[in-house]
């Protein structure tokens, strides 16, 4: 049986019909549409569908979409400003810290909610908060580089 789960996505409310097994990955991208939050492993393991609830960075595989009703959820679609990209996803391009792709909307999202606690992280910081997050194609130079250089950029504006 079919549950209503009402949440907030990017600032926008979506109502939706989710199977009470259903992850809240599956239903954002089967559900809402949303397939910038890719899936890589499904167990948690790999950070590729990292997304934020209520600020707060989870994998979505290991959430339930009736978990999300009432919450506010941030996936890589909500990144972007009005503008354009963020400055994050600016310096993931500078820097080439992406080549396939699976892995890059997870580190995104997690470099920004590593920055929104902590603005001026060092390395080791950033190493740590991308822990989480797997890269089998560019090694994470390029990332932890485009992190920092993302910092610094985000710093300057402020």
């Amino acid at each position: 049986m079919k549950t209503h789960v009402s949440t907030s996505v990017n600032g926008q409310v979506h109502e939706v019909l989710v199977e009470p097994q259903q992850s809240l990955l599956e239903a954002l991208r089967d559900e809402m549409g949303l397939t910038g939050t890719k899936e890589g492993c499904g167990t948690g393991d790999c950070g590729a569908c990292s997304v934020l609830v209520n600020g707060r960075l989870v994998c979505s595989c290991l959430v339930l979409a009736v978990e999300a009703e009432g919450q506010e959820v941030t996936t890589i679609e909500g990144i972007a400003e009005p503008e354009g990209l963020h400055v994050i996803q600016k310096k993931f391009l500078e820097h080439a810290a992406l080549q396939c792709g699976i892995c890059t909307p997870g580190f995104i999202v997690a470099t920004k909610a590593l920055l929104e606690k902590n603005p001026d992280p060092d390395e080791t910081t950033i190493r740590y908060w991308l822990a989480g997050n797997l890269c089998r194609c560019t090694g994470y130079d390029k990332i932890i580089r485009a992190v920092q250089d993302a910092a610094q950029e985000l710093a300057y504006e402020a």
